[in-house]
């Protein structure tokens, strides 16, 4: 089947049953609840073609937005070809919905997030807040390492020019391919903004890495840095400034303060907890008091890297798994036999072994060496150690941070999940394993908000960061506390106890 997605413009294919949920995230569309319907943050309306209603979709729309086309994307499935209108791409929309205030401007502007495994852009007009068109691509430097800690040892090992040639060669090609997919007008793009972990920054604009990869791990700069297009290699037609947002400290760079910006912390009256859990996972508590924010070294299992059969979220992957009379049944994305599992799948069958007994909680696999998913996919014991390390590093930092600031798990009133992954993992399962505990209803997928802060600081006028916004937030070294270390231990068991 044929699906025409507006305003991209962009035509993929889907196979008749599969979730339109799968085919619409790959381009970048965004599923505020995590696709459990409540949100209507996800809502398309079909122009051509059939969709029919779900049960979600009747509490959703009123009868008359139902006979307009209006649907949950994430409650969809493909029935035939269609041509649907992307809702949140009319409007720059925040977790809760609410589109960003901001004064107009004349222009187009881009919007970029650097993680460690992908890149997205989005090209936006400053006039309207509308997102025009959408480019997402693994991140170039992965044939370096998947975490940044192999790409810094190949950096001071001679290759940073090589690293930094490839990234910014990458973005360059990827705004190339914006403008391609739009037939827009070059002389319009006025600006662009760009967020990224400290290690992203430090490689794209030739930072110096030895004083960010020896303790204390210092950043070379903390200050936001502007560039120009031309100044760093990207062969376009016109030259633009290039903000790249400023970091927070160590391994905290400025993709965790888009997420900051756009789920608001800074002005919460409660406490609030964050955690974009990629590569890098970075993580944030606190309230319009003061922020505290530190990072881990996760590890890339959480995106389906060291994994024997792992994968990216993408078409044959395992990306659910379930236990029903006893055994495990899967879901795979894009329908058809199973290729391998990626990161949601991974956590997900995990807590699956847990519950049958296939795994330990200290996780040794029952018998043998690896536990049959769905054949040919199987996770090893290898797998399920690496599993552990990202579960442990994430569930420790967390609760360094609340013990830093005298609180528990119980006094977090909110806890957003940022980050691809983070919009796709099955929160029961997450619990299951111990890596956090929140409770459904405090867990909040906000999509990828590192993009939404980059997007905010782009429409805004005077740059959208707060005077000031450093001074309020503080960066604490996991790595030099004796105590992260006791906790790390503690966390490698799978265990579902509170933190």
């Amino acid at each position: 089947m044929k699906i025409r997605v507006m305003p991209l413009g962009a035509e993929v294919e889907a196979a008749p049953g599969q979730a339109l949920q799968d085919v619409l995230f790959s381009l970048g569309v965004e599923f505020p609840c995590g696709g459990r319907g409540r949100c209507k943050g996800c809502r398309i309306q079909v122009l051509e073609g059939s969709l029919s209603p779900r049960p979600a979709d009747y509490e959703a729309f009123t009868p008359e937005e139902l006979r307009d086309g209006w649907r949950l994307s994430c409650r969809a499935r493909v029935e035939g070809d269609l041509v649907i209108q992307v809702r949140q791409w009319d409007t720059l929309v925040l977790y809760d919905n609410t589109p960003v205030e901001f004064e107009p401007q004349e222009g187009l502007g881009i919007a970029i997030d650097i993680g460690t495994t992908t890149v997205v852009a989005q090209l936006l007009d400053l006039a309207t807040g509308q997102v025009r068109a959408v480019r997402a691509g693994l991140n170039p430097q992965a044939r370096w390492g998947a975490d940044v800690i192999s790409r810094m040892e190949h950096a001071m090992a001679g290759e940073a020019a090589a690293l930094s040639d490839a990234i910014n060669q990458g973005l360059s090609a990827m705004v190339l391919a914006l403008f391609e997919s739009t037939r827009l007008p070059w002389t319009e793009l006025r600006k662009i903004a760009v967020v990224g972990n400290t290690v992203m920054q430090h490689l794209m604009l030739g930072f110096p890495l030895e004083q960010l990869a020896m303790a204390p791990h210092v950043p070379y700069t903390m200050e936001e840095q502007t560039r120009s297009t031309a100044e760093l290699g990207w062969h376009l037609p016109v030259d633009v400034p290039l903000r790249f947002l400023p970091n927070l400290g160590g391994f905290v760079g400025s993709d965790i303060l888009g997420v900051i910006l756009a789920t608001r912390i800074l002005e919460s009256d409660v406490l609030v907890a964050a955690a974009d859990l990629g590569t890098n996972g970075e993580i944030v508590a606190g309230s319009r008091e003061g922020v505290l924010v530190s990072s881990t070294a996760a590890g890339p299992a959480f995106e389906g890297g060291r994994i024997e059969m792992g994968m990216r979220a993408g078409k044959g992957a395992i990306s659910r798994v379930s236990v029903v009379d006893g055994r495990m049944e899967v879901q795979v994305i894009g329908g058809g036999a199973p290729r391998g599992i990626c990161g949601s799948g991974l956590v997900d069958a995990v807590a699956a072994g847990l519950e049958l007994g296939l795994i330990q909680p200290t996780g040794r696999i029952t018998e043998g060496d690896r536990v049959v998913i769905q054949e040919p996919v199987a996770i090893t014991q290898r797998d399920v150690r690496e599993l552990q390390l990202a579960k442990a590093a994430i569930a420790a930092g967390l609760r360094m941070l609340l013990e830093e600031l005298g609180k528990t798990e119980e006094d977090v009133q909110k806890f957003y999940l940022a980050g691809a992954f983070g919009n796709t993992l099955g929160v029961t399962s997450a619990e299951q394993i111990g890596l956090f505990r929140f409770g459904s209803e405090r867990t909040i997928p906000v999509g990828n908000a590192a993009l939404r802060g980059a997007k905010i600081a782009l429409l805004s006028r005077e740059g959208g960061v707060p005077a000031g916004i450093q001074e309020r937030i503080r960066f604490l070294n996991l790595s030099a506390r004796p105590r992260f270390q006791e906790l790390f231990a503690e966390k490698m068991l799978l265990d579902p106890e509170p933190m």
